[in-house]
């Protein structure tokens, strides 16, 4: 099945455009030059020459009993039993060659040339990057894990099937943590594992940023922190390993610590600590005792010894316990660190935020038994919660009138107030916006007088009165909802409208204050949040008579098969403020979150339920574009929708530990 792109559907493979929205599945739209003829197979663009090909990163690796996973570009010496850790001569790999493809069925084509194989030294495993040439096709994996959810297994494949490796990267994977790379595909070849897994091999090196003058002491300690998390992440499925490269430990684009990939070792054997320079040397350094978190401490004294960054006196004694086993579990290095950050601030460094445990919960997966035994180990363990600031806020809002309607009642609007402080080794943001989306009634000259003298009267109020970076209380917000409703509710006096004639609008209204965040709203426009961790979700719930009915228990079948199921219980204008309740609600922004103001020609019909991963989760990343993200929402909810008004505002904010003064 070839999965469109742009709405989702399943097409055969025979298909050369989605039979449900018409998208091509041989050619796409070039992000740089806009050229609409570019070959999905193809790496770069024929116009402007951008990479614009769908790359993975490759791993093939011999299947190991009782030992460690070597690194790509790693070569043993070997001889007698030894010979038995190469990958077989079965395996064509001395046939590959740089275009050559990875599978018989041709979608995996290689960008980078195997290393040669000699007598002396045998290849066990291959890290490289390779196109896609078949981006649309679904993988067995990708099947697997979008059936989780239905607890289902895809029955063309059985869990036998998918190699040891591989499985790891899906537990980890279903927990949502973001440092690890996430797995695309994956297949076993006689005792040969192959891996496609996320490409991370051009992401920046921590220890490049490690070493720069501009980063703080105390950004390194949050690296710190961050290993420490990753540790108890790993320790359940002996992939501890994967730290002790330091070319393994990348940063996202948030300066986030993240892997490039996993390294697997035994529970028994004594794994290798490899600084960059051992990878360049293709050499390793096996320490004298079993892994313990005494080789995280030699990871940072590595980092700090190939950065030229002096250890200051206390980072020095820490490093010091740990070799000497004063320091034994993680969450005794984690109060060390802790303290650390308490004696900086006592210098006046900065503020490093205290530390507070939580338990998170983890799903299983329903691959094997020995998967879910992976995951029940990770279940309920300790993470560490870090106060955050405000690094960047976006936004972009478009409203569309749609295909059926004549004219527009929605109206939106957007204020924003940015103040940056930036200075060589700190940075401050503070951000203020009001988000403000309106869905009017009452018909031509009614419902868009309505949502336009909505927006401007709580524009006015909240220029009046949300001064400062402190945010609006609840009972300020309800005032101005309550100031909204009064003045449309004395022009429909005013004019004597009555009955069905009297104008009004629903109300979704974001308040954003740094890392907090309100809403208020009226009727059944929506706010929806979305983060990598927690996915897609709803925050306000409608004011609608269906919903209304299962509030009061009534089952959600029953109440929206009633004829009046989606009639408005709530809006603004009709009657006077005695009618109305607003919901008004508070949340924090504690990690990089998109948040969309919705529009039911918009929401309806669970078109953003369905199409989020496609369509908003992209948008979570620094580099996309807002404006054209919103334009491409207007466009879906008119391919699948159409019926109403379409107004979308889309606000991403982006977040870092609270490390600076």
């Amino acid at each position: 099945m070839l999965i469109c792109p742009q709405c989702k559907f399943e097409n055969p493979n025979s298909n050369k455009f989605c039979q449900n929205c018409g998208t091509s599945l041989t050619h796409k739209v070039c992000p740089e030059c806009s050229t609409d003829d570019v070959p999905v197979n193809a790496l770069r663009c024929h116009n402007c020459d951008t990479e614009c090909g769908t790359v993975f990163w490759a791993i093939i690796a011999k299947e190991t009993t009782g030992e460690a996973l070597k690194g790509e570009g790693d070569v043993e010496d070997v001889g007698g039993e030894g010979d038995e850790q190469a990958i077989p001569s079965s395996f064509p790999i001395s046939q590959m060659t740089l275009g050559s493809y990875l599978d018989s069925q041709e979608r995996y084509q290689l960008l980078d040339a195997l290393p040669a194989q000699t007598e002396t030294a045998f290849i066990t495993d291959v890290g490289v990057r390779v196109l896609d040439c078949q981006p649309y096709q679904i993988s067995p994996i990708e099947a697997i894990l979008e059936s989780q959810e239905s607890d289902l297994l895809t029955p063309s494949v059985e869990a036998s099937e998918i190699p040891r490796l591989a499985k790891l990267y899906i537990a980890l994977q279903s927990q949502g943590e973001r440092g690890i790379p996430s797995i695309h595909d994956a297949w076993q070849q006689g005792d040969i594992q192959v891996l496609i897994i996320e490409n991370r091999s051009d992401w920046q090196y921590l220890l490049d940023l490690w070493q720069e003058e501009t980063t703080s002491s105390l950004k390194i300690l949050h690296w710190c922190y961050e290993m420490t998390q990753l540790w108890a992440v790993l320790e359940p499925v002996n992939c501890r390993q994967s730290l002790l490269d330091l070319s393994n430990l990348r940063l996202d684009e948030d300066q986030t610590l993240a892997l490039q990939r996993l390294y697997v070792e035994s529970p028994n054997s004594q794994p290798a600590m490899k600084s960059s320079e051992d990878a360049q040397s293709q050499t390793s350094t096996i320490p004298e005792e079993p892994l313990t978190i005494q080789a995280l401490g030699r990871v940072w004294q590595a980092l700090f010894r190939q950065s030229q960054r002096t250890q200051f006196g206390s980072v020095v004694q820490m490093l010091g316990d740990l070799e000497v086993g004063k320091i034994q579990t993680i969450a005794q290095l984690r109060s060390r660190l802790e303290e650390i950050s308490i004696e900086l601030e006592a210098l006046g460094t900065a503020t490093l935020p205290p530390i507070k445990e939580k338990n998170t919960a983890v799903s299983t997966t329903p691959q094997s038994d020995e998967l879910e035994e992976i995951i029940s180990k990770t279940d309920d363990m300790p993470t560490v919660v870090l106060a955050m600031q405000l690094s960047s806020l976006e936004d972009a809002g478009r409203t569309d009138v749609g295909r059926q309607r004549h004219h527009n009642e929605d109206y939106f609007g957007i204020e924003t107030k940015i103040n940056k402080l930036e200075l060589p080794k700190s940075q401050v943001l503070e951000g203020h916006g009001l988000y403000i989306l309106c869905d009017g009634m009452g018909g031509h000259a009614g419902g868009e007088i309505a949502s336009e003298l909505a927006v401007n009267t709580l524009r006015q109020y909240f220029q009046e009165h949300w001064i400062g970076n402190q945010m609006p209380t609840e009972d300020s917000i309800r005032e101005a909802v309550y100031l909204a409703n009064e003045a449309i509710y004395k022009l429909n006096q005013q004019d004597a409208r009555s009955g069905v004639g009297r104008m009004g609008t629903t109300l979704v209204m974001l308040l954003i204050q740094d890392t907090q965040a309100a809403v208020a709203h009226v009727g059944d426009s929506r706010l929806y949040r979305l983060t990598r961790k927690q996915g897609l979700q709803q925050v306000t719930v409608d004011h609608e008579v269906g919903q209304r009915e299962i509030n009061r228990g009534v089952e959600a079948s029953i109440a929206y098969a009633r004829p009046d199921a989606y009639q408005l219980t709530q809006a603004l204008g009709p009657r006077d403020e005695n009618s109305i309740n607003p919901d008004v609600g508070f949340f924090d922004i504690n990690e990089d979150t998109l948040l969309l103001l919705a529009s039911d020609g918009l929401s309806d019909n669970d078109l953003l339920e369905t199409h989020w991963q496609a369509h908003l989760e992209p948008l979570l990343s620094s580099g996309a574009n807002l404006e054209r993200g919103v334009t491409d929402l207007i466009d879906l909810a008119n391919q699948h929708n159409g019926h109403d008004n379409i107004t979308g505002i889309l606000i991403r904010a982006k977040v870092r530990p609270n490390l600076e003064s």
